[in-house]
């Protein structure tokens, strides 16, 4: 199912832990910085591991930017902390067990239990200003990092 979200509407507010035991949610960025919220499917498989090795290693130019990385799936905490741990990654991951998360972004695949790869761009004002509904790994990262440059022209 496509996501209906569209630059120009207001973030769906989410809150879930990460796999750290901390506790992540938009309304701790709204002020503050913009957000780089990217759904995958499943940690520890290739397309998703590509993808976090890809925002990770992007994470300083983009944090330069103002802006904060956050993974969401609907693994559990337990696989997050594993999975960061091996990866090394520099950003939290979401566990949204529930699929709550994902559904409120309109990314829940019709399984119901794990979402579509998309990314949304959203700015400290809780705006939604990119959506990317299909990712394709190989060069998204950098995407995004130039989609940031771009709305800070805007």
């Amino acid at each position: 199912m496509p996501t209906s979200l569209k630059p120009g509407d207001g973030a769906p507010e989410f809150s879930a832990p990460t796999g750290d035991g901390d506790t992540v949610s938009l309304a701790d960025f709204i002020g503050k910085g913009d957000v780089v919220l990217y759904f995958y499917p499943r940690d520890n498989t290739p397309g998703c591991t590509r993808e976090a090795r890809a925002f990770r290693d992007a994470a300083v130019e983009i944090r330069s930017r103002g802006a904060e990385i956050v993974g969401v799936s609907t693994n559990s905490e337990g696989s997050h902390r594993r999975f960061a741990a091996n990866q090394e990654l520099n950003f939290p991951l979401l566990a949204d067990t529930d699929g709550s998360i994902a559904a409120a972004y309109g990314v829940l695949k019709p399984n119901g239990r794990t979402a579509e790869r998309a990314t949304f761009l959203v700015d400290r004002k809780g705006v939604v200003r990119r959506v990317w509904p299909k990712v394709t790994v190989k060069g998204h990262a950098q995407e995004v990092t130039r989609a940031i440059d771009e709305m800070r022209e805007d």
